[in-house]
């Protein structure tokens, strides 16, 4: 019986779509040509629509009023999360290799005399010796990739926005040799010239200045020391 009901339900609902419209077309084409009209002029709305808000967003910086910086008289405008050339803290360096792993371009090279950790009541990383920390910036991205795996936060990236050089193997820094000098970061050849512009004297002390509170921990960094065992 529930069948024989079933059945009929279907056969009359057939019957109702196969119902001619005053057109001469049936009742489902016609409700699939309203939801086609629908649709249609949605997507014209939607167009007009994304349209107009990016020309909003043009023409609010189309009639908006210059401003052109003297660069390098005058230091360029970085953003907060600009990525410039990095900084590099070698005391706190565990060589775990975790930021040469996350580089897309293999860029980053370190090299150690033995297995390092954080001394928990230094802070600092002890066992064996940081021999190599290099970045060779003819590669590098500036992706910082690098930046978020690192377990002891000791990379970081810096401020500096330009670095040039005269062949590739300049453009490799080696920061170990930078810790020797008390230096985190490099200094590029327009931070070297004997007349510059007052932003580039601070930019420079600053990270000279840096540097100065560890600098014997980074002296450290590069020989074996061994934790202090407690007693």
């Amino acid at each position: 019986m529930v069948g024989a009901a079933y059945r009929e339900v279907l056969q009359s609902l057939a019957y109702v779509n196969r119902i001619p419209t005053r057109t001469g077309v049936a009742a489902s084409d016609v409700r699939s040509g309203e939801v086609g009209m629908r649709d249609y002029f949605h997507n014209v709305y939607m167009t007009i629509k994304t349209i107009l808000i990016g020309m909003r967003i043009t023409l609010k910086y189309c009639f908006a009023r210059t401003i052109t910086l003297q660069y390098p008289d005058i230091a360029p405008a970085l953003q907060s999360r600009f990525r410039g050339f990095h900084y590099y803290e070698i005391e706190k360096c565990i060589a775990c290799d975790l930021c040469a792993k996350a580089c897309p371009v293999d860029c980053i090279y370190i090299e150690k005399t033995g297995a390092r950790k954080i001394d928990k009541a230094t802070g600092v990383a002890v066992g064996g010796a940081m021999t190599r920390y290099a970045i060779d910036y003819s590669k590098c991205m500036f992706c910082a990739l690098c930046v978020d795996p690192c377990p002891t936060d000791c990379i970081h990236m810096g401020n500096l926005h330009d670095m040039s050089g005269y062949d590739r193997e300049s453009m490799i820094v080696e920061f170990t040799e930078l810790a020797t000098q008390g230096l985190q970061t490099p200094q590029p050849f327009w931070m070297q010239k004997k007349d510059l512009p007052d932003w580039v004297k601070k930019t420079r002390q600053d990270w000279i200045d840096r540097g100065v509170p560890v600098r014997e921990r980074m002296l450290e960094a590069l020989e074996e020391h061994q934790p202090v065992k407690k007693k």
